[in-house]
């Protein structure tokens, strides 16, 4: 195993204080957003809030929007269609954007703590789980899913 860390993270049931001890207490570096769309109706979890309010504790953010699922990906996921949600997220990183966005990921995770952030709580019905999947295999590093306490 390398010395990278991985972590992902999901903000849905959390408040940014819970989200941001998360990241604390992992010693998270870089947050690397893959939501299509950083934007969220929840105070603190859109880009540029959640980019200032990181930045405050020394995380650095960046926004691979690339990885982010696509829309008919996202619609399976709200109908509760995972196998539909995975099929449609493995076309895409099939696609040239998402294999260069995939080289930076891997380029931006050496010597770092990173950590993935998306929606969803739990990463079992997240493509963040495909993207971790994919650095432990082309890093050769083990990760953790971070879970912030719940509001």
């Amino acid at each position: 195993m390398s010395t990278t860390d991985l972590f992902t993270i999901g903000y849905e049931q959390s408040t940014p204080s819970a989200f941001q001890a998360a990241l604390d207490d992992a010693k998270v570096d870089l947050l690397v957003d893959v939501r299509a769309v950083a934007a969220s109706r929840r105070p603190g979890f859109s880009k540029t809030a959640l980019a200032a309010g990181i930045a405050e504790h020394g995380i650095a953010y960046v926004h691979l929007r690339a990885l982010g699922t696509p829309k008919e990906g996202r619609l399976a996921a709200r109908g509760g269609d995972h196998e539909a949600l995975m099929r449609i997220y493995e076309a895409h990183l099939a696609t040239a954007p998402a294999q260069a966005a995939l080289e930076e990921l891997a380029s931006l995770a050496k010597g770092r703590r990173i950590c993935l952030l998306c929606y969803e709580r739990h990463v079992e019905g997240c493509h963040r789980l495909r993207l971790a999947q994919w650095m432990c295999e082309r890093l050769d590093i083990g990760v953790t899913h971070l879970m912030p306490a719940p509001f």
